[in-house]
């Protein structure tokens, strides 16, 4: 059950060695062409997929044979919006049949999601049921990244994938929402749950602390939220692998490891060996500096056991 390469190989050469236009789907070599599509692929989760695919693998090793050669087509808003259910019913429509999507497209912004929550719905919740309707009508194999955000996050520990939900915030209902709806459409989905992304592309906390230390003796970072810094480089790889198991439905991948906001940013600037000191606070004094953010989860840390006891965690520690 869950990993078999052999079993994944086998059904996509019965199922997709001829093109249904006639076209040859193997490779030059003889083997399953591999036809994969990205959404969001300009972000920092797609960019780091568009490498290791490229690249056949990264810091954490080789990626699964079954992506060699692999068809790969990453686009972002600007070729493919999401949200446009018939546009993507057109993407679908006008290229062959992909095996294996991944979304990482959606409107991360936690604190602009609060004045635009219809925005990050359509985004958010409404774009990844436009994508599991396409593959459920291609048989595509669904990968949709999700958030520690969809939990209310008011008990001390770790939350497993059966606790109970209760979003705080615009963003996290929307990608609850987003969750609940690609489950609900296609049977062949994988919701996967990360937490405190960050990547050499696009916005993150880790480029945000960077930046600031260059010209700020001073920061003043959150100290009693705790979670998990996650390799957006970890994230992909493991993404790869989800994507082979056949026990769909709902997953946690995060970088192992725990800490506050304030410990992170500490951690950033002795990594990149900048003096800036990081002054600590609460999450009520950081909202009376700054009025209109979005609540955030206290506890977000989430476990990952079913990950381990399945296809095995290949994620490092957030700091080795």
């Amino acid at each position: 059950p869950g990993c078999s390469r052999a079993l994944w190989e086998k059904q996509l050469w019965a199922a997709f060695k001829e093109g249904p236009r006639g076209e040859n789907r193997t490779t030059k070599g003889g083997g399953v062409a591999l036809r994969v599509l990205i959404t969001g692929a300009n972000g920092q989760l797609g960019c780091e997929l568009t490498t290791v695919l490229k690249a056949k693998g990264n810091e954490l090793g080789e990626i699964p044979g079954v992506y060699f050669g692999a068809e790969v087509d990453a686009v972002d808003r600007g070729e493919l919006d999401i949200a446009d259910d018939s546009a993507v019913r057109k993407w679908f429509s006008e290229h062959d049949p992909y095996q294996v999507v991944f979304n990482c497209a959606a409107y991360t912004d936690v604190d602009g999601c609060e004045t635009d929550e219809k925005a990050a719905f359509r985004v958010n919740a409404e774009g990844p049921r436009n994508l599991a309707r396409a593959c459920a009508s291609t048989d595509a194999v669904l990968v949709h990244v999700s958030t520690d955000y969809v939990f209310p996050g008011d008990e001390p520990g770790s939350r497993c994938g059966g606790d109970p939900t209760g979003p705080l915030s615009a963003y996290g209902r929307a990608k609850w929402a987003g969750g609940r709806l690609v489950l609900n459409t296609a049977a062949r989905v994988h919701v996967v749950r990360t937490a405190w992304l960050y990547g050499r592309e696009g916005h993150n906390f880790v480029r945000t602390m960077m930046d600031l230390s260059k010209h700020m003796p001073s920061v003043t970072v959150v100290d009693d939220q705790v979670g998990n810094p996650t390799n957006a480089a970890d994230l992909a790889f493991e993404l790869l692998r989800i994507a082979q198991s056949e026990e769909y439905g709902l997953w946690h991948a995060t970088c192992d490891g725990e800490c506050t906001w304030a410990d992170f940013a500490e951690a950033i600037m002795e990594e990149v060996g900048e003096s800036c000191r990081v002054e600590r606070c609460t999450s009520i004094q950081w909202r009376e500096m700054h009025p209109g953010v979005a609540c955030r989860p206290a506890f977000s840390s989430i476990e990952k056991n079913h990950l381990k006891h399945s296809i095995g965690n290949s994620m490092r520690p957030w700091r080795p």
